[in-house]
């Protein structure tokens, strides 16, 4: 999905990694990867049908389940279970967001990154460090620094 587009679909990841990112000034901003497992969408333009605000991209071959957002009503209207699910989808998405606000906002980045290690030690094998550095809110020069502080005081 591009940044500007009305987001109609929800995806559920069976593989690979999808890249969440806006632009600003030109410039592309990660703000999550997704992994497999988890509910990929741009979450205030699918429910809002607003223009959305983050881009989605694969950075890996990756495969998607999707439904679009009529099916899912019908789902809904069918079972109240499918409901049930699309509020902890919901839950989840809100939960994330809060989240990473919390960490920007508060966590100096080194916590951010010994964070990131203990909670998506993948990310470090599957993402390219500008990614990773977009996430920790850090200039990607900045993070090989913050990388041997904390790799030196987890070793000690």
């Amino acid at each position: 999905m591009k940044d500007g587009e009305t987001c109609k679909f929800i995806g559920f990841l069976t593989k690979g990694c999808i890249r969440h990112f806006h632009i600003v000034d030109g410039n592309e901003i990660t703000c999550d990867i997704s992994f497999e497992g988890t509910f990929v969408t741009e979450f205030t333009s699918f429910s809002t049908g607003s223009k959305g605000t983050t881009a989605l991209q694969a950075l890996e071959n990756s495969e998607l389940l999707l439904i679009d957002k009529e099916k899912l009503t019908e789902l809904y209207q069918l079972n109240p279970k499918f409901e049930q699910l699309g509020r902890r989808m919901a839950e989840r998405a809100a939960i994330r967001n809060s989240e990473i606000v919390m960490s920007l906002a508060s966590d100096k980045p080194e916590k951010r990154y010994a964070n990131l290690i203990k909670e998506r030690p993948e990310i470090f094998q599957r993402v390219q460090q500008k990614y990773i550095a977009n996430i920790l809110g850090i200039k990607p020069e900045s993070l090989s620094r913050i990388r041997k502080r904390v790799l030196t005081n987890l070793k000690s």
